[in-house]
């Protein structure tokens, strides 16, 4: 179940860049990002505190007494608000240098690995070798998309572009980590969830004066801001951290490469795009390493918590 609520998490992901396309045209990818943020960022603290209150009546009588509250829990869960409001423009950052396809490629297929290697300099523990497979897999998957999907033929790569792109997936791939150290804690999900959004809605809040948002006027703008806010933020981040508590983070990183598998079916479902051969073998092999890590995760999750301090 952890695996399928993250595959879930990571369609809900996917959904993001088909319903900008499907939006108004006076958008900004400020003025989106903004609003994501501020209604998904709220909305997923009120979501995770009634799943939080809910969870906590249902407890157990002889379960573990739950973590004390403390300045050092507050600020490793405000860090992964400020984490999630970041990789908003870092990501729009890579997008607009490079384009959506290159954008897209480099931060969605480094943060497994830059995920991978922070539980390890974290834990001191490896992953898994499926997870290395799997890992590999899906990332070559995802470059053979991007690859074959970009029919600009643009040259060379923007260095501000690429470093948005990075800074983007180094934002998840702290967010992962962050969020797993405090489930092996003994945190509750939906709080450590719930904070994390109080926290990115509070970061983005101070900006919304400053940007244009005269399109949430319009039907169809509202209706994507709620989506995008709702959809790909509130729910989308309690499967997923739900879903974190019964897996390591790099195996959640990996699973959230089904993404750009959404993006690229909703591409040319919905809006009608076209993929070159190249594109298709890249979602064949993303599929693959997709269905191999997702066998390979079938095993419980080392109960272990985080030997960080030694």
């Amino acid at each position: 179940m952890h695996v399928f609520a993250v595959l879930a998490a990571a369609v809900l992901f996917g959904t993001t860049g088909t319903s900008q396309a499907l939006g108004p045209d006076d958008t900004t990818p400020l003025s989106i990002g903004v609003m994501r943020m501020v209604i998904g960022g709220t909305g997923l603290a009120l979501l995770a505190g009634v799943l939080a209150r809910r969870h906590a009546r249902r407890r157990p009588a002889d379960a573990p007494p739950a973590p004390r509250s403390g300045v050092r829990p507050l600020l490793l869960m405000a860090v992964t608000g400020i984490c999630l409001a970041l990789y908003q423009p870092l990501f729009f950052l890579g997008t607009e240098r490079n384009g959506v396809a290159v954008g897209t490629v480099v931060a969605l297929g480094s943060a497994p690995v830059m995920a991978g290697l922070l539980e390890w300099l974290l834990t001191r523990r490896l992953p898994s070798a499926t997870w290395a497979v799997a890992t590999g897999a899906a990332t070559i998957g995802v470059v053979l998309l991007g690859a074959g999907g970009d029919a600009t033929g643009g040259g060379g790569t923007d260095p501000a572009g690429l470093l948005g792109s990075l800074g983007a997936a180094a934002s998840f791939a702290v967010i992962a980590n962050v969020q797993r150290r405090l489930l092996d804690a003994g945190w509750d999900p939906f709080t450590v969830v719930g904070g994390m959004g109080a926290s990115s809605a509070l970061v983005a809040l101070p900006a919304l004066p400053f940007v244009d948002v005269s399109w949430l006027g319009e039907p169809v703008g509202l209706a994507m801001a709620l989506w995008l806010g709702l959809g790909t933020i509130s729910v989308a981040y309690v499967l997923f951290t739900w879903g974190l508590g019964g897996l390591t983070a790099a195996t959640a990183a990996t699973l959230t490469l089904g993404e750009p598998l959404t993006a690229a079916i909703l591409g040319l479902t919905v809006l009608g795009e076209r993929l070159s051969v190249l594109a298709v073998i890249g979602l064949v092999v993303l599929g693959i390493g997709l269905a191999l890590l997702a066998r390979g995760s079938r095993a419980p999750r080392d109960p272990r918590p985080f030997a960080v301090e030694g």
